[in-house]
């Protein structure tokens, strides 16, 4: 699952890459910097998984991850090509979820592609191409919808009135996330058309160091203007966590956190609300050879998360032996969970809950 960085030329977006993945993307103070996307895997921080490794004591232990996806930045026209649009959409197009970084800092030094910082300014322009080329993907379908509609096909009918509904909100400046339908348009209309501005989205402030904590005047702005959608607002000083990122020693850069009045980097906290924003969940395996976080879709079956690991465990699954995490950290072992009656078996229509430790048995 991919999460795409995207915002304007000059808002971050590379430093806050470079941040997440200690990936060295190119970043520098002009336009179109990133041409080419970036992409990084980056570690989910989990405290659980810690507490795991320090009871089971195994040989290794793997985190999820989550791919990040640095795309180049979008100016006014890109839906029709302008600047490097066609590519930055073809990018955008290819992630999960968006996470939309806003410039909410004054820098004279730091030049801003429109001269002027106003992230209200800067979302409407990426909403506006955006929902620019959903509308033209949607009125392209519509036009091949509407031939089968008129010749009675019951099927093309209902696509087309979805298309409709579609078209009109596009067309009211509505993004697609932001328009109501039935689960059942939603499920075989909607989600099929792959249309970019039904991706889900977090937009990320970029502050500088002195709003990291309680944010801003334009953090306020982007709050309420986002109030209505469905999304996530979150504040990061991007530019003073990279230079903290530089630091070698772990306590130095956690003092520094500390100094400017955070317990963990922000970015931490971004990477896991990417993680959710891709409808991500975590079960564990615990064993002495390793202990490992799988990454599940909310609302998957044991099988399916069986077949996170490998098709033949789907395929052949007989049962799943579950010890919920906080019953795992209190009793310190799994004998011991055992013991307690507090391993449970469950069968193909358990839904996996986050933070479920599992083990599989399986009959190919």
């Amino acid at each position: 699952m991919k999460a795409g960085i995207v915002g304007l030329p000059n808002v971050g977006k590379s430093t806050l890459f470079n941040c997440l993945s200690n990936a060295k993307a190119q970043s520098a103070n002009f336009p179109f910097c990133t041409i080419e996307p970036n992409i990084g895997v980056v570690n989910v921080p989990d405290t659980r998984l810690e507490k795991l490794e320090e009871l089971v004591n195994p040989e290794r232990v793997i985190p999820a991850t989550v791919e990040i996806v640095d795309i180049a930045g979008l100016v006014k026209g890109a839906s029709k090509g302008e600047g490097l649009g066609n590519q930055f959409l073809a990018n955008i197009r290819e992630t999960d979820a968006i996470l939309h970084v806003l410039r909410c800092f004054d820098n004279d030094n730091i030049i801003h592609v429109d001269e002027s910082v106003d992230p209200i300014r800067d979302k409407e322009t990426i909403d506006i191409e955006l929902q620019l080329k959903d509308l033209d993907t949607v009125e392209k379908k519509l036009d091949k919808v509407k031939r089968a509609a008129k010749t009675g096909n019951k099927e093309a009918q209902k696509e087309e009135a979805v298309l409709l509904k579609l078209k009109a909100g596009l067309e009211a400046g509505q993004s697609v996330r932001a328009i109501s339908f039935s689960d059942e348009e939603y499920i075989d209309y909607v989600k099929p058309a792959q249309l970019i501005t039904e991706k889900p989205v977090l937009y990320v402030c970029n502050v500088d160091e002195g709003a990291a904590v309680s944010g801003n005047d334009y953090v306020n702005r982007v709050k309420e203007a986002v109030k209505n959608e469905d999304a996530e607002v979150l504040v990061l000083a991007v530019g003073t966590e990279a230079d903290i990122n530089e630091l070698d020693d772990y306590e130095e850069r956690q003092m520094f956190l500390q100094d400017i009045g955070l317990n963990e980097p922000g970015s931490a906290k971004l990477i896991r609300s990417a993680y959710k924003l891709l409808n991500q969940q975590t079960y564990f395996t615990a064993g002495v050879k390793e202990v490992r976080a799988w990454t599940v879709n909310i609302g998957a079956s044991a099988p399916q998360a069986a077949g996170v690991i490998h098709t033949d465990f789907e395929k052949g699954f007989i049962r799943a032996e579950v010890i919920g995490y906080n019953d795992y950290v209190s009793f310190g072992t799994e004998a011991k969970v055992k013991e307690a009656g507090k391993m449970r078996v469950e069968g193909k229509n358990y839904t996996v809950k986050d933070g479920d430790v599992m083990h599989f048995l399986f009959n190919v």
